[in-house]
């Protein structure tokens, strides 16, 4: 019994910390912290922090490395130069803009990351609104837009999301497989998001702008070498994912030479400072990951995992359908009150010990990913994607109280979430 409550305590002493991070302490801290409590107390051994160790390095390095690329190409200007091209693409309407703008972030988040594509692509967004002197409440759509597509839209490939990656680790999928189960729901969690978006919003995107306040794209790009040359090592990136599978490369060797290879040229340019990307990496993830883990793994050992199989099974014992709106909405729930990081791996951990097999396993492992994904949006501290957004835009003088993120982001992600899972159910249902 004292296990059990010194998991849970533990647990719950850990995800206070890496949400408040009181003084500025690294979220990497606290969960390593956290994880030499659970030793210390005997709620995981040595030999548990090795197994969680072997399931999350992968994850862990291939979403630093396109973290990595993500900011080499915003210091290149490529982000902003995708961005302005949207804007005059939109010819002056504003609503054609707003659209644009959910579609970019979309590609965005698909081949860099829900990370990249909010706190990256979410102050270009801003710096350009402004810059065509929107009024506040006209500046928020797009905003609130940037950030919740980030997350919404980013299923379709395992690199996509870290949450992607570690469920696909756990369960050994391949980055093809992945690809044809979840690129036809990305579609539908797209459509659903850009409806629920644009009518929460519609009354405050603006009908026009004057495309004369925005300079040109070609301004954005402070290195025109290095822009070109960032098109082939995309291409690359993609060829070795697709290749991943093939040869059973984990993603992260593709995305980790990416990187290297893009770091090792830019050094040469005089206009990225490689230093302070260097610095700014999220290298704290590393250690966050295999902390936090530890921790999740504490509560598997505690049986809160059995618990979770327990109502797993009994929702899969009821088909398809059931399965896969069950466990979308479950672990968007937990998602939403205790972060995406651990919510997937528990229930990956609890999917493992069903007896399910075949379509249903996949619908259970796959709505797993998808409540993850989009179950965050709902609160702010659904994932440390949404706390760091916040944070950005706070600096950057744009307000958004936690009660005002709740109210909207509950309206917003609830029918994108069953619209989503209808989409994985109907595609499972085609292809099986």
């Amino acid at each position: 019994m004292f296990a059990i409550w010194s998991a849970f305590l533990i647990f719950a002493l850990t995800l206070i910390f890496v949400i408040w991070q009181p003084k500025g302490l690294n979220i990497g801290w606290s969960a390593a912290g956290g994880a030499l409590l659970a030793l210390l107390c005997g709620v995981v051994s040595f030999a548990d922090v090795v197994a969680v160790t072997g399931i999350v390095w992968n994850a862990t390095l291939a979403f630093v490395a396109i973290i990595f690329i993500s900011l080499l190409l915003d210091e290149i200007g490529f982000f902003e130069w995708s961005a302005l091209h949207m804007a005059r693409l939109a010819k002056g309407n504003g609503r054609l803009m707003f659209i644009y703008v959910v579609l970019l972030g979309a590609a965005v988040a698909a081949f860099f990351a829900n990370d990249g594509a909010a706190l990256i692509l979410t102050p270009i967004v801003l710096a350009q609104v402004r810059a065509l002197k929107f009024p506040d409440k006209m500046v928020l759509p797009f905003v609130m837009a940037s950030g919740f597509i980030a997350d919404t839209t980013s299923l379709p490939l395992i690199v996509s999301n870290l949450v992607n990656i570690v469920s696909a680790d756990y369960f050994d999928i391949g980055f093809v497989e992945y690809a044809s189960r979840m690129i036809i729901p990305n579609f539908f969690a797209l459509g659903a998001s850009l409806l629920v978006l644009y009518w929460y919003f519609k009354k405050d995107i603006p009908q026009q702008y004057d495309l004369s306040q925005l300079k040109k794209p070609y301004e954005a790009i402070r290195d025109k070498r290095l822009f070109r040359l960032s098109w082939v090592i995309l291409a690359f990136l993609l060829v070795g994912y697709l290749m991943n599978e093939l040869l059973a490369v984990p993603v992260s060797i593709t995305a980790g030479l990416a990187a290297v290879i893009f770091l090792l040229i830019a050094r040469r340019s005089k206009a990225i400072a490689t230093n302070r990307i260097i610095k700014e990496a999220p290298w704290s993830i590393v250690i966050f990951s295999i902390g936090m883990y530890v921790v999740v793994y504490g509560l598997r050992n505690a049986g809160l995992t059995d618990m979770l199989s327990d109502v797993i099974q009994k929702i899969s014992d009821q088909g398809l359908l059931a399965a896969t709106i069950g466990m979308g909405f479950l672990s968007a729930f937990l998602s939403s009150i205790m972060n995406n990081m651990p919510t997937v791996m528990i229930d990956a951990l609890a999917i493992q010990g069903t007896q399910t097999s075949g379509i249903i396993r996949e619908a259970l492992v796959y709505a797993n990913v998808i409540g993850s994904d989009l179950g965050p949006k709902i609160t702010p501290i659904g994932s440390l994607a949404t706390l760091l957004w916040l944070h950005v835009l706070s600096r950057k003088g744009v307000a958004i109280s936690w009660g005002q993120y709740f109210k909207t982001g509950i309206v917003l992600t609830i029918p994108t979430l069953f619209i989503t899972l209808l989409g994985l159910y109907l595609w499972l249902q085609i292809i099986s």
